[in-house]
């Protein structure tokens, strides 16, 4: 079996780094002491809490993170952002039952034996024959030359036709 530990240039003893796995192991069964100086370590603050599940879970993703920046940071980097896009988007939800489109969604139609293919766009607009628009009503209006619910015309929401009536209540 070969040994880990190694002559530095400069005589002393080194150490490699503890895989990412074993860090991670070894958090259940370390002091909270040590924990907390872990946490300083990576964070450069005191933890938030003392509850040493939330620690334990939240410096074991740090070490991840970490450790797999150092191979592939751009792919952190790209799903950090692609969560903050997310998490934005989840803002603005609609109560009205419309769906949420991601940018780059494609939404196509057809209308009068003609395919029109609608582009999502990043700031919430939308792209239709090398145009931009804000709304898909005005672009339903362009298609069709009619007033029509956007989301509707491209299916993205159901139309409220066919909805029971909500019963009204005498005041008798």
């Amino acid at each position: 079996m070969q040994s880990t530990v190694r002559e530095s240039s400069q005589g002393a003893a080194y150490h490699p780094p503890p895989s990412v796995l074993t860090q991670i192991a070894r958090l259940s069964t370390m002091p909270m002491p040590e924990i907390n100086d872990l946490w300083v370590e990576h964070f450069g603050q005191q933890p938030p809490t003392h509850n040493r599940q939330f620690i334990e879970r939240r410096l074991a993703q740090k070490i991840q993170e970490d450790a797999y920046r150092k191979v592939a940071g751009h792919l952190l980097d790209r799903n950090h952002a692609r969560i903050q896009a997310l998490i934005e988007q989840s803002k603005y939800e609609r109560a009205s039952g419309e769906q949420v489109l991601l940018p780059g969604t494609s939404l196509t139609r057809t209308y009068r034996g003609k395919v029109h293919v609608v582009q999502v766009l990043e700031d919430g607009a939308f792209a239709y024959e090398r145009q931009t628009y804000r709304s898909l009503s005005r672009i339903a209006l362009v298609i069709t030359g009619a007033v029509w619910s956007g989301p509707v015309f491209f299916g993205v929401k159901k139309s409220g036709k066919g909805k029971p009536k909500p019963k009204r209540r005498s005041t008798r």
